[in-house]
């Protein structure tokens, strides 16, 4: 079966909360007004359970299945928004200055709350679906903070899934795979001392400006000449700070980025290779360099059965040929790996069709994926919890 009945006529309703949301965007734990709005309206629909506060802000909603009892699932959305200035320049573009939904977050939010409702309606399922509304996926690890509030364990899920939008794939596609999905991420701070003085007499100083290019040449080489080639590995610099005068040689300098990789094993052996750099940098210059190594998201690994499993009900929703089933894993980092690694499930992309990238001042969520995705956490659910 297609896009729901139900859930074409809900489309408005959906859109009409995603873009109150997209008003209002709220960053990391402080999603204090978005989640008071899924609470309300996880009561409003009937759900057996809402339980506020999870992981400090999440709402978790439960809904029991009429069919008798049954295992549990758990459906995930994010809440969080990004600390960009929004230039759509839409009706219902972000009142906050300086934040906005730039990632999506607003339509997983209220798509989930779709779901939530026709499921609340239906309970045409054996057992419970557990809907999980989580603060701080954007660097603040709010998918960790659930699990290690116990909500696993509280609400006996048993399985969990999530989905994120993908812009450039076609509305009404999936992309899934089994195995690695997206990426480990880790982020790296070098600190460059060296011996400051005038611009003019530069051989009575170190330069910490000079080690610091250096440094930022010689770490492509951890990915180009120290790493095998069919792993996937990015070590990218994306700041370098130092010096506030034209006649000043700084004392300091600091260098930073991210590293991303698809295996543990990767990850380390890159750690190694960038403090020998930063070693053997040092000792050519003279300087002291300082390198603080901080690993953040492991990596996000779909379940081979559920990630097969999603695929098929994506394809009862869109049709095979709309279901991309091995696309290759993204290099961007995802938190809902932390649900993954404590419980069996599947990560999904959905198609925002052609819009601009995201996080990027641009982007908004295409609310014509709503029917789509409500459609299949719909779907998942029942097939999930099937009497």
């Amino acid at each position: 079966m297609p896009i729901l009945n139900r859930v074409a006529e809900l489309q408005d309703e959906v859109a009409g909360w995603r873009r109150h949301i997209h008003q209002n965007p709220e960053l990391q734990y402080d999603v204090f007004e978005t989640a008071r709005f899924v609470e309300q309206k996880l009561k409003e629909f009937g759900c057996d359970e809402v339980a506020p506060g999870i992981g400090r802000t999440g709402v978790v909603g439960i809904i029991k299945g009429r069919l008798g009892e049954g295992r549990t699932v758990g459906l995930r959305a994010d809440m969080d928004a990004l600390p960009i200035r929004e230039t759509t320049g839409k009706p219902y573009a972000s009142k906050n200055h300086g934040k906005m939904h730039a990632c999506g977050h607003d339509g997983h939010t209220a798509m989930l709350l779709g779901a939530a409702k026709y499921l609340a309606e239906t309970r045409n399922f054996a057992g419970s679906v557990a809907v999980i509304f989580q603060p701080a996926e954007e660097g603040g690890a709010g998918g960790l903070a659930m699990v290690k509030d116990g909500m696993m364990e509280r609400f006996g899920i048993q399985k969990v899934y999530g989905m994120h939008n993908m812009p450039g794939l076609p509305l009404g596609h999936f992309a899934i795979r089994p195995g690695p999905i997206m990426a480990a991420t880790a982020e790296f701070t070098i600190t460059v001392k060296g011996r400051g003085g005038h611009a003019a007499q530069p051989h009575r100083t170190i330069d910490p400006i000079v080690v610091g290019s250096h440094l930022v040449v010689a770490l492509q080489t951890v990915a180009s000449r120290s790493t095998d080639p069919v792993d996937s590995l990015v070590v990218t610099v994306t700041k370098f700070h130092g010096g506030d005068a034209y006649n000043v040689i700084p004392e300091h300098v600091e260098v930073a980025g991210t590293v991303r990789t698809l295996r543990k094993e990767v990850a380390a052996s890159a750690r190694e290779r960038m403090q020998a750099i930063c070693d053997g940098v040092a000792a050519s210059f003279g300087a002291s360099i300082h390198f603080d190594f901080d690993a953040n998201y492991p990596v996000t690994v779909n379940d081979a059965e559920q990630a097969e499993f999603a695929g098929d009900v994506a394809t009862v929703i869109a049709g095979e040929a709309q279901v991309h089933r091995g696309i290759p894993p993204l290099m961007g980092g995802e938190d809902f790996s932390y649900m993954l690694e404590a419980r069996p499930g599947a990560f999904i992309f959905i198609g925002n069709g052609e819009s601009a990238n995201l996080h990027h001042p641009a982007y908004d969520f295409n609310d014509e994926v709503i029917p789509h995705g409500v459609s299949y956490w719909v779907r998942l659910a029942e097939t999930s919890l099937a009497a």
